[in-house]
């Protein structure tokens, strides 16, 4: 059993994730939060803790985001893409049991003070980390921070989210250097495929 409540987009949603593990979850109804739905949530935040689990696309985001602001301090699964894939459509929906406790095995908590885990308020990772790790102004950099926020378990975010989400996230050092290596071992095993 799972203690946190878990915040979903849909029913659809609620079936899948009923189906790979025991827990209790909130829909959100869809990308118009209602008020309503907040307030469940910042309840369920106070009383359990709430773990955010929206589809890895624009809307979900979007979701993710509105609740995240309202309520600091949730934890955060994200299901990579191609794990939520199903004839062109992309939701939790479509998620085996399997993966879904893959994301919620490597659930990610909110940082509320900016503290990054070192006893400063300074992020770990800065934005140079992230143009040497070729994730910003490089040709390939939208494919390579969609590689690195699955292995870093953090979904997939533009540039400047990307960097917001190593800070929120407390990504330590070695975290992002060991995800790196093995991005670039991963982005090397097919280029010789």
């Amino acid at each position: 059993m799972i203690n946190e409540i878990i915040v979903v987009e849909g029913k659809d949603d609620t079936v899948a994730i009923k189906r790979a593990v025991d827990a209790e979850t909130i829909e959100t109804g869809g990308s118009a939060v209602g008020e309503d739905v907040l307030r469940r949530v910042e309840l369920a935040q106070q009383r359990r803790g709430v773990i955010i689990f929206t589809d890895p696309d624009h809307a979900g985001e979007r979701i993710r985001k509105i609740v995240a602001q309202r309520v600091p301090g949730c934890k955060h699964a994200f299901l990579p893409q191609e794990d939520a894939l199903y004839k062109g459509d992309i939701g939790v929906e479509n998620a085996s049991p399997e993966a879904i406790k893959r994301a919620l095995a490597n659930v990610r908590t909110e940082s509320i003070d900016g503290d990054s885990g070192s006893g400063t308020s300074l992020p770990e990772i800065t934005w140079d980390d992230l143009m040497r790790a070729g994730l910003l102004a490089h040709p390939q950099a939208s494919d390579r921070r969609l590689r690195m926020g699955n292995v870093l378990g953090i979904g997939y975010a533009n540039g400047k989210q990307f960097f917001k989400r190593c800070s929120m996230f407390r990504i330590t050092r070695k975290e992002f250097d060991d995800a790196l290596e093995r991005m670039e071992r991963e982005l090397e095993g097919g280029r010789q495929a």
